[in-house]
């Protein structure tokens, strides 16, 4: 069974454990791919984010634990660049980027945050808001060393019961089509995190269902990432995921290795 992770934070940034606790946890867990991608440097206070002065030691231990380990999990050094921060064009074996800001104001700090941003920046207009984080997204599409595409919907955070927006929107829908349509003729994966589930804000992973099902349909590229924090939700809801996966209709899944990325079948996944 394959069992990989790719989106690991550790305490380089804003995760709750060492790199070589991560790794004996995913060993225990019987991950057979694991990924370091901590949060790039972003000139913006509050954020998440490596220090500069701490990047070639995080480079350093990351490749410490492959060698050490190399027998038992395949380890590998990535990063999850924001678009607004820092853009890292060599040294890692692959790259995530996100968006995690609209202005200066973080998405998905707090439920408090996204009201202030949702309110009063947007005046509860969903759509604008949707409009202008697409725009960096699409901005992603366009870096040559992005290789997946991390949580599309994250603005949908804190809407599990639908308080700010009806997934089902055909307006709001539609463009989520559009970008979803952007990412697969830009060659980027998509990600399905499941990070809000193992912090108690939602009950199925990114993206939402809906978008799922036309993700599905368009072949689009997928990889399945926990966001890990802690590292006792390493595999968080990865089974009911992928039970998901191929109820909608998903094939396969993209897997990292040593000569880069390649697809499985995602019965190799359970």
């Amino acid at each position: 069974m394959i069992k990989q992770n790719l989106h690991t934070h550790s305490l380089f940034c804003d995760g709750k454990n060492s790199i070589e606790e991560i790794v004996n946890e995913a060993i225990k867990k019987n991950f057979s791919i694991l990924g370091f991608s901590s949060h790039g440097e972003i000139n913006v206070d509050g954020v998440s984010k490596i220090k500069h002065a701490d990047l070639e030691r995080y480079k350093e231990e990351v490749k410490m634990v492959k060698d050490k380990y190399k027998s038992q999990i395949n380890i590998f050094l990535g990063i999850e660049e924001d678009v607004a921060g820092e853009r890292y064009l060599e040294g890692f074996d692959y790259i995530i980027g996100s968006c995690h800001l609209l202005g200066n104001m973080a998405i998905d700090n707090s439920k408090k945050g996204f009201i202030e941003l949702f309110n009063d920046k947007y005046k509860g207009n969903i759509y604008a808001l949707v409009k202008d984080y697409f725009k960096e997204i699409s901005k992603l599409c366009t870096y040559k060393e992005v290789d997946i595409i991390g949580h599309l919907d994250l603005y949908s955070k804190y809407n599990e019961e639908e308080e700010f927006f009806n997934f089902s929107d055909q307006k709001y829908l539609s463009m989520v089509y559009k970008m979803v349509d952007e990412i697969i003729v830009s060659n980027k994966i998509i990600e399905i995190n499941t990070g809000a589930i193992a912090r108690g804000h939602r009950k199925s992973a990114y993206p939402h269902k809906n978008i799922l099902e036309y993700m599905a349909k368009k072949n689009a590229k997928i990889i399945l990432n926990s966001d890990c924090h802690d590292k006792d939700f390493l595999d968080c809801a990865y089974l009911k995921t992928i039970e998901l996966l191929e109820k909608i209709g998903f094939k396969e899944i993209m897997v990292l290795t040593e000569n880069g990325f390649v697809s499985k079948s995602i019965t190799e996944f359970r």
